[in-house]
C-alpha cells in the first residue's frame, strides 16, 4: 500500500506537470495536450504514468495562467481568432467546416493555430479550390497514421492568424472523437457576438 507521503508527492507532481504543460501551451504555442503533457513530464523527470494529469486538469491550469499573465491580451486574441474562423469557414462552406481547439474552448493564446476540420467528398477538391482561388497554402502530411488522423493538413495565414485545416473523409463527419468539441459556423458566429471576459476563463 502506498504511503501517504508517496500519494502526496504524486499529487504534487501531477499538478506540477499540469502547470508546466499549460505554460508551454501558452508561451510556446503548443496546441496538442498530449505532447505538452509528455514534454512537461520528461522535463520534470516523471516516469510514473499515474503522475500524468488529464486534459481537463491542464486546461484548468492554462485558463488560470492566461487569467494571470495574459488578462488583457488573451480575450482580444481570442476574438481575433474567432473572427478569422468565421471568415475561413464561410470561404470553406462547401466542405462542411467545423471549428475546434483553443479558439472554440477559449484557451487559445498568442501563438495558437486556428484549428478547422472539413469533410469534403474528396481531399483533392479542396486543393483544387485553393488553387483556383490563387490562395497560397502549405500542404502538410499528418505526423503518423493513427485512428482519426486526417487525410491531409493545409496551413496558411489569414491576416495575422495561423490557420490549420485538417481534411477528413466525408464519412467521418458523423464521428465525434472522444473528448472533442467542435462547432459549426452558426455556433461560432454566436460565440463571436458574445465577447469573452475574464470570468469566462476562470
Amino acid at each position: 500500500m502506498p504511503s501517504h507521503a508517496h500519494v502526496s508527492r504524486g499529487g504534487s507532481l501531477r499538478r506540477e506537470i499540469a502547470a508546466l504543460a499549460a505554460r508551454m501551451m501558452a508561451e510556446d504555442g503548443i496546441s496538442d495536450f498530449g505532447f505538452a503533457k509528455r514534454k512537461a513530464a520528461k522535463q520534470l523527470g516523471a516516469t510514473d504514468a499515474d503522475s500524468l494529469p488529464n486534459n481537463t486538469e491542464i486546461e484548468a491550469e492554462l485558463r488560470a495562467w492566461q487569467a494571470l499573465y495574459q488578462d488583457e491580451e488573451q480575450p482580444e486574441r481570442l476574438h481575433e481568432m474567432r473572427s478569422a474562423a468565421v471568415e475561413v469557414m464561410r470561404l470553406l462552406a462547401d466542405f462542411h467546416p467545423y471549428l475546434t481547439g483553443g479558439a472554440l474552448d477559449g484557451t487559445a493564446g498568442r501563438y495558437s493555430e486556428l484549428e478547422i476540420e472539413i469533410f469534403p467528398d474528396s481531399a483533392k477538391d479542396v486543393e483544387i479550390f485553393f488553387l483556383n482561388q490563387d490562395f497560397p497554402y502549405e500542404h502538410r502530411e499528418p505526423r503518423r497514421p493513427a485512428p482519426h488522423t486526417p487525410e491531409a493538413i493545409l496551413s496558411f495565414d489569414w491576416d495575422e492568424v495561423p490557420v490549420k485545416v485538417s481534411i477528413y473523409p466525408s464519412s467521418a463527419e458523423r464521428t465525434l472523437r472522444r473528448g472533442q468539441e467542435r462547432a459549426r459556423l452558426a455556433q461560432v458566429e454566436a460565440l463571436l457576438a458574445t465577447p469573452p471576459t475574464a470570468d469566462d476563463r476562470a
